[in-house]
């Protein structure tokens, strides 16, 4: 068996992360025979750079015809000031449009001995195990009318979504939850917004069929308090693509670092796999960055990507077996904790990985 996956470094800390996230990849792929087809392409500003488009026509193709793309980071300041097509992120939406995927999932989980890093008191953070499903392309993001006028002072989005759009990502959330806890939280702002309104009344339609399932309805800036109080209440968070891009940034920040958390997008074709953290320029090039998010995102590739669950779950366990032995990237050190680099961290997890063969 061969996996082929578009590879998508990106830019700032992308390539480096990337290249620690496949070097584990390959050694869960060993244990099976797998074999890996990995090929590299450019996207944001990188793109930007070599070809001046942000997603050249090569590398979408390649990622149409791959079984999975994985992407480092996109984000590069250099880019701030130019209109949108010559924007790093234009060439994300553009992928993820291109690609149909509309569920974007990720998880957070509280690591035992970790919570030093976060803000949380550790008896607050113990317990927090939640995912995320964001609706990935509706909403401010995409809809139209957008414009901007900086010389008359006036700028427009507009946040459109339609019925189809809500019950297919509702009832990703809603099965997920099924197999987890059984609390679906669907996240709005029905008291003002009429988005919101339809967005509720979708969910609710799609609840009655999960019984087993129990669903709340929660405004945005009461779960977004939530969660930094309670965050172990909440088991699937339900949102539309602006509520969800904030909350599961704040869930990176509750578990110590959004470097550890992992993203899965998935639609009717091949998946897109990325870290949730940004292209942090000031990072790159230096070895500090974590790749923990990077490297999980690579089991979800295969569990959700490729329907291989067995390498996925060693590569998690290795993940928790390393951080288990207190080695740390300085995004999760503390005071006699000393830090190691990036490359070295995903070193040590791929030897956690060759060693589960024993």
């Amino acid at each position: 068996m061969a996996l082929r996956i578009a590879v998508l470094p990106g830019d700032g800390i992308g390539p480096e992360v990337t290249r620690a996230a496949l070097g584990v990849l390959r050694a869960a792929c060993s244990l099976g025979g797998i074999d890996v087809e990995a090929a590299e392409y450019p996207i944001g500003g990188a793109a930007l750079r070599a070809t001046g488009s942000p997603l050249p026509d090569a590398t979408l193709a390649a990622c149409l015809a791959s079984d999975a793309v994985f992407l480092g980071a996109v984000g590069d300041p250099a880019f701030d000031g130019e209109p949108r097509e010559r924007k790093p992120e234009t060439g994300l939406l553009r992928l993820r449009k291109s690609l149909g995927v509309f569920a974007n999932v990720r998880p957070a989980k509280a690591v035992p001995g970790l919570s030093a890093a976060g803000p949380l008191k550790p008896e607050i953070a113990a317990g927090l195990d939640l995912v995320v499903f964001r609706e990935l392309t509706g909403g401010l993001y995409f809809g139209e009318p957008r414009s901007l006028d900086l010389a008359a002072g006036r700028a427009v989005n507009t946040l459109p979504y339609t019925r189809e759009e809500v019950e297919r990502i509702a009832e990703l959330a809603f099965r997920a939850s099924e197999g987890r806890r059984g609390l679906v939280t669907s996240v709005d702002k029905a008291n003002v917004l009429e988005t919101s309104v339809l967005w509720r009344r979708v969910v609710e339609e799609v609840a009655t069929r999960h019984p087993a399932v129990r669903l709340e309805h929660q405004y945005v800036d009461s779960c977004a308090m939530a969660l930094v109080l309670t965050p172990s209440r909440f088991d699937v968070l339900l949102t539309e693509n602006l509520f969800g891009d904030i909350l599961s940034d704040l869930a990176g920040a509750l578990v110590g670092s959004l470097g550890l958390l992992p993203s899965a997008s998935l639609g009717a074709g091949p998946g897109l796999f990325e870290p949730v953290h940004g292209s942090a320029p000031t990072l790159a090039g230096k070895d500090v960055a974590n790749p923990i998010g990077a490297i999980l995102s690579m089991a979800m590739l295969l569990r959700d990507g490729c329907a291989l669950p067995r390498p996925a779950a060693v590569i998690e366990a290795a993940v928790e077996k390393v951080l288990a032995e207190g080695l740390r990237t300085p995004d999760l050190a503390t005071p006699g904790s000393p830090a190691t680099s990036c490359s070295a961290f995903a070193k040590a997890v791929a030897g956690s990985v060759a060693g589960s063969v024993a």
